[in-house]
């Protein structure tokens, strides 16, 4: 079976104001970010591609553009890996969100955790899992058993996809960290997933001690990434 490259949207504006973009209009990369996604053709430098796969979202199309510029390829865009439909909760604030009663659900409890007027993570974690199934079964028809292809997705997508992958339950999908225009890679086989990577940015900056605590709490939708 395939092997998996997820590939998480460089920073974007939302992140770096520190708002929850969920599927908001018009959240593309900052600075940072637009630099993260110039970088992503080195990175993944003389690595075949049988085909590439992008959330439909401004930031994610954002990412991937220069790696199609260099492989002068085209991508498919599956809403199935677009972010968590947050509902009530998109384009406000983090800081303020960490006082609603639903964040504590959304960190200890997240298999419970619905949002209003939105999806819940439960359904978000299943609608991703089931295209990575129908694109691993794509590919190696198309492509054959040891091809690897490439998805542009969000933050909760990836690590949602990662427990599956580990035969985690949702309830600690928490407990993983993937920065932004990091990437991370599951070999799938007809028995079991591997994690080969996980969140690697090549870039150590984030574990540098900061001034400020981030505190115990996963940050919802992905985080910023080191300063």
């Amino acid at each position: 079976m395939p092997t998996l490259i997820l590939v998480r949207h460089g920073r974007s504006t939302a992140n770096s104001e520190g708002l929850l973009a969920g599927w908001t209009p018009g959240v593309g990369l900052d600075e940072r970010g637009a630099a993260q996604a110039a970088a992503l053709p080195g990175r993944l430098a003389g690595l075949p591609l049988a085909e590439i796969v992008t959330s439909p979202l401004q930031r994610c199309q954002e990412t991937i553009r220069p790696l199609l510029q260099d492989r002068g390829r085209t991508a498919h865009t599956d809403e199935r890996i677009g972010e968590c439909h947050y509902g009530d909760w998109s384009g406000r604030k983090l800081a303020d969100l960490k006082d609603e009663p639903l964040m504590e659900v959304v960190q200890a409890h997240p298999s419970m955790a619905a949002f209003p007027g939105g999806e819940s993570m439960r359904a978000m974690q299943t609608r991703a899992a089931e295209a990575v199934r129908e694109w691993n079964a794509r590919v190696e028809r198309d492509h054959g058993p040891d091809a690897v292809y490439l998805m542009c997705s969000h933050g909760d997508i990836i690590k949602s996809l990662v427990a599956d992958a580990l035969g985690l339950h949702l309830d600690l999908f928490q407990r993983i960290s993937v920065e932004p225009c990091s990437v991370t890679v599951i070999r799938y086989t007809r028995l079991r997933p591997f994690l080969v990577r996980l969140g690697d940015t090549g870039d150590f900056a984030s574990l540098v001690p900061r001034e400020t605590d981030p505190g115990d709490d996963a940050p919802v939708g992905g985080g910023a990434g080191a300063p």
